[in-house]
């Protein structure tokens, strides 16, 4: 990310998808920016389904029969189904309405989040605790593989 600001820009008009291409480069995160909303709408919306006992029930009963309800990517349907929490994040899906998922699991917040991290539950949590993790070495993908000398995977999130 640049210190620019990019309403400030005197040398012309802002090229608004590269300004939001920069939000792909903060490692380990993913901005919800309206493009992954309309991505993951129908996965946020089968979320948000499980507020109701009624399709708690249903979902339990037949995971991919319900998930077949849905008008959501076969891409979308897997990750769910795999509780690939990182994936249906790339797909569109927020963590908030995701978190109808694993609540339907009897997962905490914690618990969930922490299996996204490659920590254990009580790791994760002395993490926090401690003040979450550093920012040192996480500021830029593009960064961090140029000074690797390498390539940026999907893993460098």
């Amino acid at each position: 990310m640049t210190d620019k600001n990019p309403c400030e820009n005197a040398g012309g008009p802002i090229d608004i998808h590269a300004y939001l291409g920069e939000f792909d480069d903060i490692p380990g995160t993913r901005v919800y920016t309206a493009k992954r909303a309309r991505q993951g709408y129908h996965l946020n919306q089968f979320a948000m389904s499980l507020m109701k006992a009624e399709n708690r029930e249903r979902w339990k009963a037949d995971e991919r029969a319900y998930l077949d309800e849905w008008p959501m990517t076969e891409d979308q349907k897997l990750a769910v189904l795999a509780r690939d929490y990182n994936r249906l994040l790339d797909l569109g899906g927020n963590i908030y309405f995701l978190a109808k998922v694993f609540s339907t699991d009897g997962l905490s917040f914690l618990q969930a989040v922490s299996t996204m991290t490659g920590m254990s539950v009580e790791d994760y949590q002395a993490m926090m605790i401690a003040g979450g993790r550093s920012p040192e070495g996480v500021r830029s993908i593009k960064a961090n593989r140029d000074a690797e000398g390498g390539a940026a995977t999907k893993e460098s999130r």
